[in-house]
């Protein structure tokens, strides 16, 4: 099983270049990082986690340019998204930004993507939370098309153009992998629809019989990586034993000293995984 970070990336935390050179260093596999745009005022509606809306979702760097600072100074470091708004992005610039990274990382990018929960967030960028999960999918195809095509054009109900011209084309071929996030029955078959991934979160109940179910609708052997995992080897024992691929251990963003501290302990806890 390999091992990588899941964090939020913001100005008051370590800083992006450290981040990965740290986790390249201690053979760390891989770094996805959230996203936020913004965060409206209202705050209408409520956070999933319970509470008050923690502070690092008011601060989060864009993905793609704190990623592409991480592929900058690294050589192996899997550079991900964990997870990107796609309901929230233009497509066409999307599929150039995540082309870019994968080109500057030299292959390395994966995009995680997700239909997201706060629906304020949404509005503001013209997005009807009552059709995310459709503009969603037609997003994916239209940057699947934008990639793997030399001339590119979608014709859908949420997403239109006519053929244009785009580049870079992403180095991984067709195209870097889709991890979709979530646990729901539509998630899952997404996971199949896309051909990339699955990232479902640490905690998932009946994790291995979802993995199995993941797998036989997709008719392949689904790459799996848990996202925001917990610092104990009897769980991580659990997700190898299910057959993750992946795990990533849920980084909390604090300055440089306190995080590097927390590296190493999670570097403990890989050790004590038979």
């Amino acid at each position: 099983m390999k091992f990588g970070v899941s964090t939020f990336i913001t100005d008051e935390g370590i800083a992006a270049a450290e981040l990965g050179r740290a986790l390249e260093h201690r053979g760390f596999d891989a770094l996805f990082v959230a996203e936020h745009t913004h965060i409206p005022a209202s705050r209408e509606t409520p956070y999933p986690g319970g509470g008050d809306l923690p502070r690092i979702y008011y601060r989060t760097l864009d993905p793609f340019v704190a990623l592409g600072v991480v592929a900058a100074v690294t050589e192996r470091l899997v550079v991900g998204t964990g997870i990107a708004l796609i309901v929230e992005r233009d497509p066409i610039t999307t599929a150039k930004e995540v082309a870019s990274l994968d080109v500057v990382s030299g292959g390395r990018a994966v995009l995680g993507v997700g239909a997201g929960w706060n629906r304020e967030e949404m509005r503001n960028h013209g997005t009807d939370p009552a059709t995310r999960g459709a503009l969603m999918d037609e997003r994916i195809r239209a940057m699947r098309e934008i990639w793997t095509a030399e001339q590119a054009e979608f014709h859908g109900h949420h997403v239109d153009f006519d053929p244009i011209y785009a580049w870079p084309k992403p180095v991984q071929q067709p195209h870097p992998p889709i991890y979709v996030g979530g646990e729901s029955p539509r998630a899952v078959r997404r996971v199949a629809e896309y051909g990339g991934g699955w990232l479902p979160r640490g905690g998932t109940e009946d994790l291995a019989d979802r993995i199995a179910e993941v797998r036989d609708r997709a008719g392949w052997r689904v790459p799996v990586t848990v996202y925001a995992a917990p610092r104990d080897a009897a769980t991580i024992e659990s997700y190898k034993a299910a057959g993750v691929d992946r795990t990533l251990f849920y980084l909390p963003t604090e300055p440089r000293d306190e995080t590097l501290r927390r590296l190493d302990e999670f570097v403990t806890v890989v050790g004590d995984v038979s």
